[in-house]
């Protein structure tokens, strides 16, 4: 009996810890246990792609992004890349990583995101100081934007040189996965079959620039939008379908009211999850 009251207690004092004294995240298993960022730490490190999936716009998760990146950097070999880069920009992100222009003459060089200020230059600055390969991975915009307008056959109409921008055409592509067909049903009044299409050939193409940089023996961090890698899909599934012996981990982002359990509805999402309080200051 005593020994069911200490394994009891032992399960609701973290709840009561959380009632009592605020907290801006807590790090949940995909089973929805409660875990912490040592534990995440630990897992990430024997694995040979982290795809951390976040919201564009979440101060706390910026902020735990940097620290993943700091720890691991410190222990092993690490790449990093991000949806944030377009593949066309990366001798201009090249250049200042090697300090052969600054700040403005990156600005110039490459198109940044309105946060990448507040959100992705300590990744970059971080980068710079270790001496780190940083990956720009993404499709350039307009030849998504080209997809949604005119099909992917548009695409093979490209210059050789665009063409290397992006992942080999024809590319894969599953129709029936959840998360493209989700997006067809949410934006259903305005949709045709060429909206997931867009969207798959920028999980195609940042799969793709992960695994033909990724080098054995060092960890390639990517930092993309949740809804890119969440549910095993979006650039997990092209990753598994061009390299598919490579070990992933996939982190999510979610927003709760009460950070004291994992919403159902975000179950295995992921392997890890972070879950912010909906309050947690926006960056933009």
């Amino acid at each position: 009996m005593k020994k069911y009251i200490i394994a009891l207690i032992l399960l609701v004092c973290p709840l009561i810890v959380l009632a009592q004294n605020p907290v801006p995240y807590v790090i949940y298993t995909k089973s929805g246990k409660q875990t912490n960022f040592t534990k995440l730490i630990k897992d990430a490190s024997k694995k040979d792609v982290v795809l951390f999936g976040e919201f564009h716009d979440n101060s706390i998760v910026h902020w735990l992004q940097l620290k993943l990146t700091q720890t691991l950097a410190d222990k092993q070999a690490v790449m990093l890349g991000a949806e944030m880069f377009e593949a066309d920009n990366q001798s201009g992100l090249d250049k200042y990583l090697a300090a052969e222009v600054d700040q403005r003459g990156m600005d110039s060089l490459v198109r940044l995101w309105n946060n990448y200020k507040t959100d992705y230059k300590p990744l970059v600055d971080l980068a710079k100081e270790k001496k780190l390969v940083f990956i720009a991975t993404n499709v350039p915009r307009r030849y998504a934007s080209k997809v949604f307008k005119e099909g992917v056959e548009s695409l093979e109409l490209l210059t050789e040189q665009e063409k290397t921008w992006m992942a080999p055409l024809p590319f894969p592509y599953d129709k029936n996965l959840p998360g493209y067909l989700k997006m067809m049903k949410m934006f259903e009044d305005h949709a045709n079959e060429n909206l997931p299409k867009a969207q798959a050939i920028k999980d195609a193409t940042m799969a793709y620039f992960i695994q033909k940089n990724h080098q054995d023996n060092v960890l390639f961090i990517h930092f993309n939008g949740s809804y890119h890698s969440d549910n095993y899909e979006g650039i997990n599934w092209y990753l598994n379908e061009y390299k598919p012996d490579l070990k992933l981990l996939t982190i999510s982002t979610v927003s709760q009211e009460d950070l004291s359990k994992l919403d159902p509805e975000h179950l295995n999402k992921a392997d890890y999850i972070i879950v912010t309080d909906k309050e947690i200051t926006k960056t933009f």
